[in-house]
């Protein structure tokens, strides 16, 4: 992995003694490793930053790591980025070797919530033999079930304001003004991901894709199933309990 020379003289002295506050709050943390599943909308992008913030755990979402990786030019990142040239898929082994990288960083000394990955069974398997080659496992899968109907009214009944990103909900948090943002008075949008038809689709692919990985966990007994269409303080304790 490519070491970065960082100055710390040209660091603020603030940033270095909040991190230093943030090594120490952490370094009696027991280490865990989890794993987030759940559909699009159901609540896991806003519960992922209060597990990382209250188990000192680092993020590796696949994109993220996958843009990171051909960004620094490391050898995993030169064959992703070949792979994403040609409009192929990324590997398996890829894709876990570039988990392997990213865990390596000192932010992930007590451990990682991965996001997105894995999502297939080979996947899982791929990354649990990595992970035993370094005598480590995942200890819990964290399983946002929610009810399809319940995330089609949560999501196609957003809507924002494009140049602020003010974000509205019909039912949930509607605008004074049907349509209209409160501060301008300038029209809401609705993103074109955000319509019942296209939620259907990426539903259809998720439950596809990743039933068979949710199984595959299962029977190792360290899937937790959350009830993510509650409200999210809710579920955040809910998390905390499974967690504890």
């Amino acid at each position: 992995m490519a070491s970065i020379s960082v100055n710390l003289e040209e660091i603020p002295s603030e940033s270095l003694m909040n991190e230093l506050l943030r090594r120490m709050k952490c370094a009696p943390k027991p280490e865990k490793r989890l794993i987030l599943i759940g559909p699009p909308g159901s609540g896991k992008g806003t519960q992922s930053p209060i597990i990382k913030d209250e188990h000192c755990l680092c993020h590796l979402a696949t994109g993220d790591m996958l843009r990171a990786a051909v960004s620094a030019k490391t050898p995993l990142g030169i064959k992703a980025k070949e792979a994403m040239d040609k409009g192929e898929l990324v590997s398996d082994d890829l894709v876990v070797g570039i988990i392997d990288e990213a865990m390596k960083k000192p932010s992930c000394k007590k451990g990682f919530i991965l996001d997105g990955v894995p999502r297939t069974v080979a996947q899982a398997q791929k990354l649990d033999e990595m992970l035993e080659r370094q005598g480590v496992k995942i200890d819990k899968v964290l399983d946002f079930a929610i009810d399809d109907a319940v995330l089609e009214e949560r999501i196609s009944g957003r809507w924002i304001h494009p140049a602020s990103g003010r974000s509205y909900h019909t039912k949930f948090a509607p605008p004074r003004v049907s349509g209209v943002d409160d501060v301008t008075g300038e029209p809401l949008i609705q993103r074109k991901d955000d319509t019942a038809a296209v939620l259907k689709s990426r539903l259809e692919s998720f439950h596809r894709q990743t039933q068979p990985v949710i199984n595959y966990y299962s029977k190792k007994g360290i899937v937790a199933t959350l009830h993510a269409e509650k409200p999210l303080t809710d579920v955040t304790d809910e998390v905390r309990k499974v967690l504890s």
